[in-house]
């Protein structure tokens, strides 16, 4: 009789243990499912590594130009970001740069530089405190003169372009490629002497003389063979 009540004994016993152990793992089981995930953050995009790009970098680097670093990226349609930097500051306020490739941001630093920084102190007699610009990477056609031309990718979807528009001096006068490109006087001389200096230095330049679509600005790009003026 005494045997059978240790047994009856030894049989709650098993019981409330498995019991606890199932709450315990239950219990586990809630602060497991309650606990905040951890965030998985996404693969940062890579950084260009070329020799190309690394030689550029130490070009603005020896030049003192401060800039950022962009990722590469593929656009689509034919559009892209290739080995490109955002530039912060060249020595003279610049508006609406965005991606510009390494070596369009180190030949529009040095034309910004020893070109239009002298020609505004010699032709007009005043520093420039601000160059004006419509913008850099855009993902579209290029601009003939009767719109674009379909299927013809513009070196500004490559990041590989930039349209220069104005100039703002420390006098407080603005000097604009719509306004003053066929004006006569110093400011007409200052932009055709900014312009001929980017010539020697930028493949392709374009002006107000090539067609409507630049009668505002002065388009620069590092694409073509080199030598088109315009």
């Amino acid at each position: 009789m005494r045997w059978q009540v240790d047994l009856t004994r030894i049989s709650k016993l098993a019981v409330l243990l498995a019991s606890a152990s199932l709450a315990a793992c239950a219990d586990h089981s809630i602060v497991h499912q309650g606990r905040a995930r951890p965030a998985v953050a996404s693969a940062p995009r890579a950084l260009p590594s070329s020799e190309s790009f690394r030689m550029c970098r130490a070009r603005l680097d020896a030049a003192q130009v401060r800039y950022t670093p962009l990722p590469n990226e593929d656009k689509g349609g034919g559009c892209h970001i290739i080995d490109a930097v955002k530039l912060m500051d060249i020595g003279t306020p610049t508006a609406n740069l965005g991606a510009m490739t390494c070596p369009l941001a180190a030949t529009f630093a040095g034309w910004a530089r020893y070109a239009v920084r002298p020609a505004a102190r010699l032709y007009l007699g005043s520093e420039v405190v601000r160059i004006e610009t419509f913008g850099t990477y855009a993902c579209r056609d290029v601009r003939g003169t009767g719109g674009t031309i379909a299927g013809k990718r513009s070196e500004h979807a490559h990041a590989n372009a930039v349209d220069v528009s104005a100039f703002v001096l420390a006098d407080g006068r603005r000097v604009s490629v719509l306004g003053d490109w066929r004006a006569d006087g110093q400011t007409a001389q200052f932009l055709r002497v900014i312009h001929q200096s980017a010539c020697k230095r930028f493949p392709t330049v374009l002006s107000p003389n090539y067609n409507e679509a630049h009668r505002d600005h002065f388009h620069f790009d590092m694409g073509g063979k080199g030598g088109y003026c315009r």
